[in-house]
């Protein structure tokens, strides 16, 4: 009889093939009714992880419409951003965007969701409310100007924005979801 091998972490090696081109980063047409989501990972100590790679997907701007997908990889600042639009709000719950995280480390990726701060569909979600009461703010995106956002890319001119932390570890450990 065989025994299986060990699990191996994901390492670093894998944003090998990563480049700094945000293309896979832009959801929809620049015709589009867009907004900004910077997305910023960070360690058990909250230190940024430069070398993660953050995959999202949602669904369209309108009922029935298609699903989009989108992956980057973190820079030096433990950051990614995403051209997209709102969710369409689905029919039970509030709007959101599904994340998979793949980071130094990890045996498996990580899923987790993203609401959006202000939403007043939010108590209603239905995944929302598996969680504690006490965790579900590390679900949850805040909304920020242009003037806090630090985009690197003037095209997103003056677009709605949100920021979301991912933390791997500590007391704000993000929620992450067995899928």
């Amino acid at each position: 009889m065989r025994a299986p091998t060990p699990s191996q972490t994901v390492g670093p090696f894998f944003d090998f093939c990563l480049t700094p081109n945000t293309r896979h980063g832009r959801l929809f047409p620049a015709s589009a009714s867009r907004l900004r989501l910077r997305v910023r990972v960070l360690d058990g100590d909250g230190e940024p992880v430069p070398d993660a790679v953050v995959e999202i997907w949602q669904e369209g701007d309108a009922p029935g419409g298609a699903p989009s997908f989108g992956r980057l990889g973190t820079q030096e600042d433990g950051t990614c951003e995403f051209d997209t639009v709102r969710p369409c709000d689905p029919a039970e719950g509030a709007a959101h965007v599904n994340i998979c995280l793949f980071a130094r480390g990890l045996l498996r990726h990580l899923h987790t969701r993203l609401y959006f701060g202000g939403d007043p569909r939010l108590p209603r979600d239905p995944v929302l409310a598996l969680v504690p009461e006490s965790r579900r703010a590390t679900l949850v995106a805040r909304a920020h100007s242009d003037d806090d956002a630090g985009s690197k890319d003037p095209a997103y001119g003056k677009d709605p924005a949100y920021s979301f932390d991912i933390r791997l570890q500590g007391p704000q450990e993000t929620v992450f979801f067995d899928v």
